[in-house]
């Protein structure tokens, strides 16, 4: 399944540009390094904040959210006693716990989903393969809901309408300040799959035409005949400019998500993006290729 938060059907912040899933990963890679700087083990800091060196250990991945007293005994224990340098790290507690604007749709987005959104929106860049829909954040709003209402959008849902409006905003990210580069791979099939019926699919085709002719935005189609021999199912690649943020791969399934950030998992992943982009069709001659499809409907 594709990283478009599909199963939300079912289931801009600050200056900085970073949403708090963000700051929680480079908060926990810093205290992270202050640790090992300090040659103090996880099960002794863990032991200094009342805890275990399991709760450090997701603590130091951004797994969890940081609490102000913790973050404090910490910085005593490594040995971080300067009050400018302490209020720094004291802020980015603050940051890091802000809820994220995607947390007033948290009653129809699964809580998998949460992480996704908030990584997807600190990214530097995304890459994405997809084998059934157009994804997420190139979806035109009835195209969105079809499929939120497995083909029936007149029978819309209040819940419906809310997770189509959750990704429309999530679009948002393409068009503001330093978005990111989008790289999206789309296997054929996608283009001739009548998701909402013809009219919804023409609008559909339209739209991404006029988008993959944005400077930041990469759309080639993979052609039937290459079909399924790069990856085997949908992916997203999110990549990031903070070295602190390693690269993460994303993968749905039909009841969750996987996150992968292991080197070995996203090289694997990387090679199969760069075997996609060798298989589809160039940019220039996808253009070409929706403009057929279009002129077919």
């Amino acid at each position: 399944m594709a990283a478009d938060g599909r199963t939300e059907a079912t289931s801009a912040d600050g200056e900085s540009g970073r949403g708090p899933t963000a700051r929680r990963i480079v908060l926990g890679a810093q205290l992270r390094r202050l640790r090992e700087a300090a040659d103090i083990s996880r099960a002794d800091a863990g032991y200094a904040i009342r805890s275990s060196d399991s709760k450090v250990s997701r603590l130091e991945l951004g797994r969890v959210a940081f609490k102000e007293r913790d973050v404090s005994d910490l910085l005593t224990m490594y040995g971080i006693t300067d009050p400018g340098e302490r209020d720094a790290f004291l802020d980015m507690v603050r940051q890091a716990n802000e809820p994220g604007w995607w947390r007033r749709y948290s009653d129809v987005m699964p809580a998998w989903f949460h992480d996704f959104v908030g990584l997807e929106e600190s990214a530097s860049r995304i890459q994405t393969y997809e084998l059934q829909f157009v994804p997420g954040l190139l979806q035109t709003e009835a195209y969105a809901r079809s499929i939120a209402t497995r083909g029936r959008p007149e029978y819309a849902s209040d819940d419906a309408e809310r997770r189509v409006t959750l990704r429309m905003r999530r679009q948002k990210i393409l068009t503001g300040m330093n978005p990111p580069k989008l790289w999206v791979v789309l296997d054929e099939s996608v283009l001739h799959r009548p998701i909402g019926g013809r009219a919804v699919l023409r609008a559909q085709l339209e739209q991404l035409l006029e988008l993959s002719k944005l400077s930041n935005i990469t759309v080639q189609i993979v052609p039937n005949h290459l079909s399924g021999y790069a990856a085997e199912g949908s992916f997203t690649v999110l990549r990031f400019a903070e070295p602190e943020l390693p690269d993460v791969v994303y993968v749905e399934h039909l009841s969750g998500a996987v996150y992968l950030d292991r080197q070995e998992e996203v090289e694997l992943y990387g090679r199969a993006v760069d075997r996609l982009t060798v298989d589809a069709d160039t940019p220039d001659r996808s253009r070409q290729v929706l403009a057929k499809a279009l002129a077919e409907i």
